[in-house]
């Protein structure tokens, strides 16, 4: 597919702006969401410690600039105290609480000790050890601090009810009710437990994963179901699937990348054939994931939701006319012929009020035409 390089280029830049500008520059942590005042989400931050490597890589800051800023953000989080106590605390036995104070970085109210979200803090931190592969002092101490941060982690800790990993735990009352079984974001948590050289976990775990699996057809589609797209974008943020099999892919004849390729164009069908009448979709107006939306009212027989995990597959289908642009742009791997046809369409239809100084807005809903104070910048159109 031959990509509008203008295009693709200035939502990455604009992408690469938000994490550079709105992260606090005093210990690296990035604000869950923007304009709204916010806590930290550790998710975000190592999110954004990728898009540093990206920005120097592109030329939108120096390398020299992007280093500093990696550096600072890792050195913050060896530093947070680690500990059992409710409060005083940034995490326990090498993990993260979900969310932190922006200036302290401690624990943010009552916020579980986040398995998902410590991945995909350590996923960062590990490109960052890959890409800054420089001689330089600064470069090294990189590389160092991500290996202790990885090494830190005691997954085998995390494991209450083996072989599988726990969702997270609580000061106040233990681990998670919940464990990580499969099809969903989740896949990351098992190939850095499994890998860890310190504290690996059971390595049962990924057979324990993968038989949770749900195989399924939707608009002519077989894969392994999963609802919102973002559950098959992430892992693969940081990994390339292709010719890569478990037994489980193995017995399918796929690979983890054909898998969310079929995913992302199942919800395009879906879109396109429009079952509940939600205004604007179509071909290039398309894509469900967890996002923000509206508000949590019913008008004129119509359900719809702030934020929710929404999505279409064969077992499940959350739709309240909210579409999520990261949802259709993140899959540009998969399936570029579609993604960038509705990145293109859906700057052009609704220009600035959607697309803004750092990128697409989360989500925005062409069908509801109430009132909402759901951290909006425009109560009509995006969010």
């Amino acid at each position: 597919v031959a990509a509008p390089t203008t295009t693709i280029d200035d939502v990455e830049r604009r992408t690469f702006r938000f994490f550079w500008d709105t992260t606090n520059p005093r210990n690296g942590l990035v604000p869950d969401r923007w304009p709204t005042p916010s806590f930290s989400s550790i998710a975000a931050v190592g999110f954004g410690l990728a898009a540093y490597g990206i920005g120097a890589q592109r030329g939108y800051v120096t390398r020299e600039a992007a280093r500093d800023r990696v550096l600072l953000t890792l050195r913050t989080f060896l530093n947070l105290p680690q500990g059992p106590a409710a409060t005083g605390m940034g995490g326990y036995h090498g993990f993260f609480y979900h969310f932190l104070d922006m200036e302290s970085g401690l624990r943010f109210k009552d916020v579980e000790l986040s398995t998902i979200d410590t991945t995909w803090l350590l996923a960062g931190a590990l490109f960052c050890q890959s890409y800054f592969d420089q001689n330089d002092p600064t470069e090294s101490a990189i590389r160092d601090a991500a290996e202790q941060l990885y090494e830190r982690a005691e997954w085998d800790w995390e494991q209450p009810r083996p072989p599988a990993i726990s969702m997270g735990w609580y000061p106040e009352k233990g681990f998670h009710t919940y464990d990580w079984h499969g099809y969903n974001e989740a896949m990351m948590v098992y190939i850095l437990a499994l890998g860890s050289p310190t504290h690996a976990a059971d390595p049962s775990g990924w057979t324990e994963w993968t038989k949770t699996y749900r195989w399924g057809e939707f608009y002519g589609q077989q894969h392994v179901l999963f609802p919102p797209l973002f559950g098959h974008q992430y892992t693969q943020m940081f990994i390339d699937f292709r010719g890569i099999q478990d037994a489980y892919m193995r017995d399918r004849g796929i690979d983890y990348f054909e898998n969310s390729r079929r995913a992302t164009i199942s919800q395009r069908a879906y879109a396109i054939d429009n079952p509940g009448r939600w205004n604007d979709y179509g071909p290039n107006v398309w894509g469900l994931t967890a996002c923000d939306g509206p508000a949590d009212v019913t008008i004129d027989g119509r359900t719809y939701h702030t934020y929710t995990a929404r999505g279409a597959s064969q077992d499940a289908i959350l739709d309240d006319g909210t579409i999520a642009p990261t949802a259709a742009i993140s899959s540009i791997a998969f399936t570029p012929e579609i993604s960038i046809a509705a990145m293109e369409e859906m700057q052009r239809r609704y220009g600035p009020a959607l697309y803004r100084q750092y990128g697409f807005a989360d989500s925005f809903n062409a069908t509801y035409r109430g009132t909402s104070n759901y951290g909006t910048v425009d109560p009509n159109l995006g969010w």
